[in-house]
């Protein structure tokens, strides 16, 4: 029994140390190439993108409270870096013409598909602005092909394919 009792007093003291290894927050709010420059968007599409898409794939997240606690935070900040590494709406049009179509696809693939936004996201009744409808689904899946289909028209093919490294 006393050796639970430590044991519990040494995880009680190593949480309480880690609260003060912060993690950096996103919340540049910097809008440099924004994808509505380019690629107009409904104020529904919009609102959507807003309110299930930019936490982690722009530059500004707006955190929960739970983000404030280690080592929550630490996954947060891991998770919206990936985010926008993978995809950028405060910086998408500072990207080529072929990676633009690229996200563009993958948008209404990742969508139609039910990958995003990610389940985790919206687990257990967290973030329910982001629970996509099935029409809010095909509003965007439908936007993201009136968007490539744009493209295609003002771009040559080859230039809207990204071409693979050898």
């Amino acid at each position: 029994m006393r050796m639970l009792k430590k044991i519990l007093v040494g995880l009680v003291a190593i949480f309480i140390v880690i609260q003060f290894f912060r993690s950096t927050k996103n919340d540049s709010s910097a809008v440099t190439n924004p994808m509505s420059a380019k690629y107009p968007m409904s104020p529904e599409v919009e609102t959507i993108f807003k309110d299930a898409c930019y936490n982690c794939h722009s530059n500004k997240t707006e955190y929960p409270w739970y983000a404030e606690v280690q080592p929550v935070a630490w996954w947060l900040a891991n998770h919206v870096n990936e985010g926008k590494q993978h995809l950028n709406f405060d910086e998408f049009t500072s990207r080529r013409i072929a990676y633009q179509n690229h996200k563009l696809e993958e948008i209404g693939e990742m969508v139609e598909k039910k990958e995003m936004p990610l389940p985790s996201y919206t687990w257990l009744g967290l973030h329910p602005e982001a629970r996509l409808s099935e029409a809010q689904r095909e509003l965007i899946i439908q936007w993201t092909k009136i968007q490539m289909d744009t493209l295609a028209q003002q771009y040559p093919a080859d230039s809207l394919v990204i071409k693979r490294r050898q």
